[in-house]
């Protein structure tokens, strides 16, 4: 005689109701029948139940492992190699998410150590966007001007970050003022904006030569995220992203000439 429902759940680690389940699928049926018509798992239905239980480890839907079992020699190994892709692509993501985690952890040691009344306080509208803030520190964390920028900011105190904000605000209204007058990005006006903006970082957070600033220029234009912690959205305009990013431009090159023409003309 062959073994019960409830014996197989015990020594194959499963419940009754997923052998119930496999039976109603159509996935596993008992073979077996007592005298008395109860249902017996015989030595087969076990060895297939083995099978079922390795395809599940390994995260196989039941309509595809019922595709396998039906035709094993014919179709495991194809199935199985594509389990192994996707296992390992799945692995991937999870040590790519584990990287996030541990940097986003590492954005948060560094951030400004403030109550959320004192936060608000300096900050105002400026909103700390973790998600960013992890983002950026995976793509920056090889640069050294990226890690002095982190130790910089994570150095400076209540009394630093609210004279960083009123010089930031003080910029802000000047900005808008350019570009609600409808002045050229590329003007000198525009240019003098940008170069305001490009000491501001060199002064409070990290070398800015102009290349650094061409690259924060296209982060401004292409990610709202970092836009809004240079201006808060209550008072973004549109096209305003891309009348910065166009303005630090035009003051990179001519940062460059002029430099350019100094090494020239000594």
């Amino acid at each position: 005689m062959g073994y019960s429902v409830g014996q197989v759940a015990a020594f194959a680690g499963v419940t009754v109701r997923t052998l119930h389940h496999y039976d109603k699928a159509g996935l596993l049926s008992p073979g077996e029948r007592s005298p008395a018509g109860y249902r017996f798992y015989s030595d087969a239905d076990l060895a297939r139940l083995q099978q079922i239980l390795f395809y599940r480890e390994l995260g196989f839907p039941l309509e595809e492992i019922a595709v396998i079992l039906r035709d094993p020699q014919a179709g495991a190994l194809q199935h199985l190699r594509a389990r192994q892709r996707r296992l390992r692509e799945e692995i991937e993501r999870l040590e790519r998410l584990a990287e996030v985690a541990e940097q986003a952890i590492e954005v948060q040691r560094t951030g400004v150590a403030l109550d959320p009344q004192e936060r608000f306080e300096v900050f105002g509208e400026i909103a700390f966007d973790l998600s960013y803030a992890t983002e950026a520190q995976l793509k920056w964390r090889d640069s050294a001007a990226y890690r002095e920028a982190m130790a910089r900011a994570g150095a400076h105190t209540k009394e630093d970050w609210r004279r960083l904000m009123n010089e930031a605000a003080a910029w802000r209204t000047g900005l808008l003022a350019a570009f609600d007058a409808e002045e050229p990005a590329d003007d000198e006006r525009g240019m003098d904006l940008a170069e305001e903006h490009r000491r501001h970082v060199a002064r409070w957070f990290t070398p800015c030569p102009p290349h650094t600033h061409r690259r924060i220029a296209d982060d401004l234009a292409a990610d709202p995220r970092a836009f809004a912690l240079l201006v808060p959205p209550s008072q973004q305009r549109p096209g305003l992203a891309a009348y910065v990013s166009k303005a630090i431009h035009a003051n990179a090159s001519r940062c460059e000439g002029s430099r350019t023409e100094h090494e020239e003309h000594p």
